[in-house]
């Protein structure tokens, strides 16, 4: 079987279980690491060794990208205090804690314990943003989870890189010298993921060409990596950067209908890549498991060891801080449910599994690397042990702390957006009447449609294109007043967003709307 018939079947499979776990309402990340699992284990199927370039350059751009559009400026602001004491404290606990742990239980030593810390330290954005997907928690609590799992990859990589150090050449800890490479690492991929977005603005800007958006779209996460890369910062942190900042400003760059064009085409993109990478995640291990030496056949316990550790030190962080939170805002009972669900959400992905990849095969002297392939699989098989418990009991987890969001509260938010963006389009066309812009039939034509659309607002309908008398292909009159209309209500949509009145995810959605109805116009 060569390398193309399995990753063209390694596709079809993950496609085929990501489908199945939407249909079922099932998370798919869970799902697909199970099949892989399964998979895996067949005696037809051959050992698969995964290049480290294939996670960390080809599969993680895009998908980090994706999680960073998701999230807003706005939301970040919202949440730093809490995730920059969960981005430096709780890693640094974390790495510590499982190095010990896996130092005292198995045969690695205290350098390539640390290694093993430092790679399972971060929880991943990919896994986060793919289970949250499923789930209705406040804008908050998921902003906290999603900007921690974004933004802590700094700090894990600075661990990570000390702690290989350490292990291949047998060196010093340097305090100043790990700050310093923090300051590189985290501080310059900011910079330059930043520079990425404002060049890739000024582009966006000045073409109106599909095809060349949606390469441009296609291009950028990558470009940030790799220029991050070559020039020695954080690849992931760029990334996330130039995702944040083009994500709060994208639909300002393009049309209706470059933007729905390069949604399609992203989408497709994200959704075959997370199934291929989560089923990879599970189809390596048996391949790892063969890999090991005689004395590091424990890694059935310890394996769950290390995940039990990792949750242990997320719950023992995050209830205090959430205590300490809560007490300053001078609550009079302390409640358990947000940090219940923030610590039950931290689950490990594709950035461990990319880390622990890129380990150095030997030393600085040219040995083997001691231990290499136990990294390996303790790394794997935590990732999939949180992946799968973690992944099956969080929605149960979520829906038990009573913080999600009911579907009533959403279509009410919903429908209240709505309601003000009808009333400032209807507000402007009594402008376009005054002064007698078109037609007496096409203005009337005009306000049915829009007073439709307040009326399904008024009943908390849940379409997001309602239907009246108008003609699928309007006349162009009725088009060319409509699309300034649909300006307008884009304007009072970002108004309402600015002011904190709706969420990001009813922003996006009603945007959708906005530029399906836009691009139904022009055919």
């Amino acid at each position: 079987m060569t390398g193309l018939t399995i990753v063209l079947l390694l596709v079809v499979l993950a496609t085929a279980v990501a489908t199945g776990a939407r249909h079922w309402s099932l998370p798919a990340p869970s799902l697909l690491v199970i099949a892989g699992l399964v998979v895996g284990l067949s005696p037809w199927v051959p050992d698969i060794h995964v290049a480290p370039q294939v996670i960390s350059v080809l599969v993680l751009p895009p998908l980090l990208y994706a999680s960073a559009e998701e999230i807003s400026g706005r939301e970040l602001r919202a949440v730093w205090r809490p995730v920059t004491i969960l981005v430096f404290g709780l890693v640094l606990a974390s790495a510590v804690a499982v190095g010990m742990i896996a130092s005292a239980l198995t045969p690695l030593t205290t350098a390539t314990a640390f290694v093993l810390g430092a790679v399972l330290a971060s929880t991943d954005p990919v896994a986060v943003t793919a289970l949250g997907r499923r789930l209705a928690l406040p804008p908050r609590v998921q902003s906290m989870v999603q900007a921690e799992s974004l933004f802590n990859d700094a700090t894990s990589l600075v661990l990570f890189k000390v702690a290989v150090g350490t292990a291949v050449a047998a060196g010093a800890v340097s305090i100043p010298s790990a700050a310093g490479q923090f300051v590189l690492l985290g501080g310059g991929g900011a910079l330059i993921g930043a520079g990425v977005a404002g060049v890739v603005t000024l582009i966006r800007r000045r073409t109106e060409d599909p095809v060349l958006e949606t390469v441009i779209a296609l291009v950028t996460p990558y470009a940030s990596y790799v220029l991050a890369e070559e020039l020695h910062t954080s690849g992931v942190t760029a990334v996330v950067v130039a995702g944040v900042i083009l994500g709060s400003t994208g639909h300002k760059l393009t049309n209706a209908h470059i933007r729905l064009q390069i949604h399609a085409v992203y989408g497709t993109v994200v959704f075959l890549l997370e199934s291929v990478v989560f089923a990879i995640i599970g189809l390596q291990l048996p391949t790892l498991v063969h890999e090991l030496a005689a004395d590091e056949r424990g890694w059935p316990l310890w394996v769950p060891v290390v995940a039990v550790t990792v949750l242990a030190i997320r719950l023992l962080w995050v209830f205090p801080l959430s205590a300490l939170m809560q007490y300053r805002r001078g609550a009079e009972r302390l409640s358990w449910r947000v940090p219940a669900v923030l610590s039950w959400a931290g689950t490990r992905g594709v950035m461990p599994l990319a880390a622990a990849l890129s380990i150095p095969l030997t030393t600085h002297a040219g040995a083997p690397l001691p231990h290499r392939a136990l990294i390996l699989t303790l790394t794997t098989g935590t990732i999939a042990l949180t992946l799968v418990v973690q992944g099956f009991t969080l929605a149960p987890v979520v829906r038990r702390s009573g913080i999600a969001l009911e579907p009533q509260h959403t279509a009410r938010e919903e429908a209240q957006a709505r309601r003000h963006l009808a009333t400032a389009a209807l507000t402007e066309l009594d402008r376009y009447e005054e002064a007698d812009a078109a037609s007496e039939t096409v203005l009337k034509q005009v306000r049915r449609h829009l007073e439709a659309h307040l009326r399904q607002a008024n009943a908390d309908a849940g379409n997001d294109a309602p239907t009246d008398d108008i003609a699928a292909r309007p006349a162009d009159a009725y088009g060319e007043i409509r699309r300034a209309l649909i300006a307008v209500e884009t304007a009072e949509l970002q108004r309402l967003y600015e002011e904190n009145k709706i969420s990001n995810t009813t922003r996006r959605r009603l945007q959708r709307a906005l530029d399906l109805e836009e691009a139904g116009l022009t055919g």
